[in-house]
């Protein structure tokens, strides 16, 4: 009888924390890019541990009628990342890989998802 409460404890516990790391769906690692700030000098922006899945709208550069896209994202986190040349994950898109290279400054986005997938 002892052993039959022990194993349901010990499948207990094993379902609870299985249950608890698939809800954090924090990516671990750094997203940056760089952008030209108002004063026109170059700036650079990271996300630490990005939240995900989700769009996220880069704040510096989320009017098009008024700032230059961001450009040169670089994906140094253990998810993929997708990035758009339009708000709310619109427009073209790249997908970035786990911690690959950053890109050069020719692709340009002003919004993010973190897909989530590893």
């Amino acid at each position: 009888m002892r052993l039959r409460h022990t194993a349901a404890a010990v499948l207990g516990a094993l379902a609870l924390v299985v249950t608890q790391s698939a809800s954090a769906s924090a990516a671990t690692g750094d997203f940056s890019y760089r952008f030209v700030g108002l004063d026109g000098t170059p700036q650079s922006a990271t996300f630490h541990d990005p939240q995900g899945p989700g769009c996220v709208v880069l704040p510096e550069v989320a009017d098009p009628a008024s700032s230059e896209p961001a450009f040169a994202p670089h994906n140094d986190t253990d998810e993929w990342v997708v990035v758009f040349t339009a708000p709310d994950c619109t427009g073209d898109s790249w997908t970035l890989r786990p911690h690959g290279r950053p890109a050069t400054d020719r692709l340009t986005l002003r919004s993010v998802f973190l897909t989530g997938r590893k």
